[in-house]
């Protein structure tokens, strides 16, 4: 089933679950940055947590820059630019409660996390854990810290006087643009987007898998979560940060990493 969802400043965006009527647990997928629900070979995951028993839920972010009616790639750069990370966060919770209202309750609500995703899932599950029945938090490839994905100095003074800033998208050669209000509101809300500190509240809740061989997060990152939550980093040996996929993904075989992080999952979810 595929529907749309209100996200941060009732801006309308996309969402599929799928969904059995003898389900009783949920997992809700996030996307990274420049990511999109239909990205790559994420349906194959989605079909496979399906027919392990649970519903599954992939969404686009409010502001990534893609539209309710074309979810694939960034065809509003505007909203890409307007992003912020507690429009992020807002997002998150906003699908939860959208799934909760307009569907059923669930005996619990997983969260899986890709790259900036994975940061997202932390900070989401930290606040929502108190009041609904939150299962466990999945890191796949997730950041640690948001403030170091910002310039400093002489670039980041640029950017402020110019109030905008551009970033190449390497596959669809796009300039996209971003606004200084994406730090400022990093600055504003420092507390609450403290990943880290997120994870600590998390323990054993929270599992962490990364790749050694991700060159966009780097395998660090995950030590530091893990040593946050006090709990053991999975490592995928031979993987990048997005396990083997690539986009589009026209084959119909799995990424080999890909489907052992999907297995090693499920056996996370399992216990």
């Amino acid at each position: 089933m595929r529907g749309i969802y209100l996200g941060s400043e009732q801006r309308k965006s996309a969402f599929e679950l799928l969904q059995d009527q003898d389900n009783q647990e949920l997992i809700v997928f996030i996307h990274g940055f420049m990511g999109f629900m239909d990205w790559g070979a994420w349906y194959m995951v989605a079909h496979y947590f399906q027919e392990a028993g649970y519903d599954f839920c992939r969404f686009n972010l409010s502001h990534n820059g893609g539209t309710a009616e074309q979810v694939i790639d960034f065809p509003d750069p505007e909203s890409f630019g307007n992003n912020t990370y507690s429009k992020e966060l807002f997002d998150v919770k906003a699908m939860i409660n959208h799934l909760e209202k307009e569907n059923r309750t669930y005996s619990k609500i997983h969260l899986i996390g890709h790259s900036r995703g994975g940061g997202m899932a932390i900070l989401a599950a930290d606040q929502w854990q108190h009041r609904s029945p939150l299962g466990k938090v999945i890191s796949w490839a997730g950041i640690c810290d948001i403030g170091r994905r910002f310039p400093q100095g002489a670039e980041l003074e640029a950017w402020k006087k110019s109030g905008q800033r551009t970033i190449k998208n390497s596959r669809t050669k796009q300039d996209l643009p971003q606004s200084f209000q994406l730090y400022e509101d990093y600055i504003i809300h420092e507390t609450t987007l403290d990943i880290l500190n997120a994870a600590k509240h998390l323990g054993d809740k929270l599992c962490i898998f990364h790749g050694d061989q991700d060159e966009s997060v780097a395998i660090t990152e995950a030590y530091e979560l893990a040593e946050a939550a006090k709990q053991e980093l999975q490592v995928l040996r031979g993987a990048d940060h997005v396990f083997g996929a690539v986009h589009p993904w026209t084959a119909t075989s799995w990424p080999p990493l890909l489907k052992e992080l999907a297995e090693k999952t499920r056996q996370a979810l399992d216990q």
